[in-house]
């Protein structure tokens, strides 16, 4: 056999692997690979409780269907905490900026206390 002989089935084996990204790619971009763009699902909050822990809610389902789960999600896994209704979406609380919990701190304070130590 000759150094000749091997050119081929290398180069197949190359463009082989050279083809494996290419089709995980298209797969995940696909809804064969489950990214269908239908999907009714979407989140609705989330609560870091600790580094790698949180507490998520996500609404699933269409129309009468449709239900929120609260979701416990650490390391460990997802747990399902509590199933409800979907509630009435309240708009975003001005509590929730930095500058607004100043303020609430700041009103807490009581006159002429100093925290100076």
């Amino acid at each position: 056999m000759s150094g000749t002989d091997f050119i081929g089935p290398v180069f197949a084996f190359l463009a082989i692997l050279a083809l494996i990204p290419a089709a995980l790619w298209l797969l995940k971009r696909t809804p064969i690979g489950g990214a269908a763009t239908g999907t009714p699902m979407r989140l609705v909050g989330a609560l870091p409780l600790a580094p790698n822990q949180r507490l998520v809610t996500v609404e699933v389902g269409q129309g009468d269907d449709r239900r929120w789960l609260v979701l416990g999600v650490s390391p460990a896994g997802i747990s399902t905490l509590h199933q409800m209704p979907p509630q009435a979406e309240l708009p975003a609380a001005p509590a929730a900026t930095g500058l607004a919990f100043a303020q609430l701190l700041k009103k807490q304070q009581k006159p002429g206390s100093s925290d100076a130590r």
